[in-house]
């Protein structure tokens, strides 16, 4: 199952655990610690917490989760930042991976982290961030688990800057909005006029037209193009991938791409297709091919579409970039 990165709040996630960036004695603390112990029953946690003992640095414990809508708190302690000379990125890696794994032992299947380390602990948003997505997406190369990586704003992680301005600066060479064309009735008539014209200067066209009109329905849908779904499947063969590291690069669900699979004639969502594209690492000109076999086509005037080409026309593959940049610019991410 995929990585989402959504804005909400950790407290109010419908998972199975949510994680808790605890300290070390398991104390009732501030920031998000605080905010899980506040809704969960500060009493009835704290009690949990105390039985448990503590939590060493990048490990991880559990609780059940009282009042809070999830089954469970997994509690795992940060690293404080100190330079990035104490291993603290090691650590940090772990408190992600042991969370997980207990997850995984406990049968979610979904869990929700925060940015653990990035608040009192001082760790570098950017950093921190890179730490959390790429353990969690090789964590879900071998497993599936739907995980949430919450956060309250952009600002509640570092997009690089120097990315960042590299994106801004193609979407303003590359956007162009789209222009509402209105017309009124003697625009109409002007129309009918130039197709009339048009008609007179080219009467084979039109008889070929009326021949079309008069063929039978049946040899006519026998001309349409491939199903977006025998498309993707070639395309997967010729890329000499397998179905499951397909629908895992592209940050989609198991039953989704199943779906995909056993339904010929189904139509994705765009965001899907593009998905896929990312995946088998398709050029501008293939993802485009794949697209208009669900109807789609990659446009100038839509921003996420300008992100999307500034990502394929740069060789960069990794979804979870991808995603952190459309997420950075307030569109949709791919996959999920």
């Amino acid at each position: 199952m995929p990585l989402e990165i959504v804005r909400n709040d950790l407290t109010k996630m419908s998972v199975d655990a949510i994680v808790n960036a605890a300290n070390t004695e398991l104390k009732m603390g501030g920031g998000v610690c605080g905010a899980i112990f506040r809704a969960a029953g500060a009493t009835e946690l704290q009690e949990a917490c105390e039985e448990i003992g503590g939590c060493q640095v990048g490990q991880a414990v559990l609780t059940e989760a009282f009042r809070l809508p999830s089954k469970y708190i997994i509690h795992t302690s940060g690293p404080v930042w100190r330079g990035g000379s104490q291993k603290e990125g090691d650590l940090l890696r772990s408190s992600y991976q042991n969370s997980l794994e207990l997850a995984l032992n406990h049968k979610c299947k979904s869990i929700a982290f925060p940015l653990i380390s990035t608040g009192i602990y001082g760790y570098p948003k950017e950093e921190a961030f890179q730490i959390a997505v790429s353990t969690i997406s090789s964590f879900l190369l071998q497993h599936d688990m739907l995980v949430y990586l919450v956060v309250f704003d952009k600002a509640s992680f570092g997009l690089s800057q120097k990315l960042f301005n590299s994106i801004h600066q193609y979407i303003d060479e590359h956007y162009v909005e789209e222009v509402d064309i209105t017309y009124n009735r003697r625009d109409d008539r002007f129309i009918m006029e130039q197709l009339q014209d048009v008609k007179s200067s080219q009467p084979d066209f039109y008889e070929d037209e009326d021949l079309i009109r008069q063929s039978n329905l049946v040899d006519l849908l026998d001309l349409l193009e491939e199903s977006f779904s025998e498309r993707l499947l070639r395309l997967i063969d010729e890329r000499e991938m397998t179905d499951v590291e397909t629908y895992k690069k592209a940050n989609i669900d198991r039953r989704l791409f199943s779906k995909i699979r056993n339904e010929k004639d189904y139509t994705p969502k765009k965001k899907t297709a593009i998905a896929f594209a990312i995946a088998l690492q398709l050029s501008i000109d293939e993802t485009n091919e794949l697209l208009s076999a669900a109807g789609y086509t990659l446009s100038h005037s839509s921003k996420f579409d300008v992100i999307i080409q500034f990502f394929i026309q740069h060789g960069n593959y990794n979804i979870h970039e991808i995603n952190e940049a459309l997420f950075a610019f307030d569109q949709p991410i791919l996959g999920a």
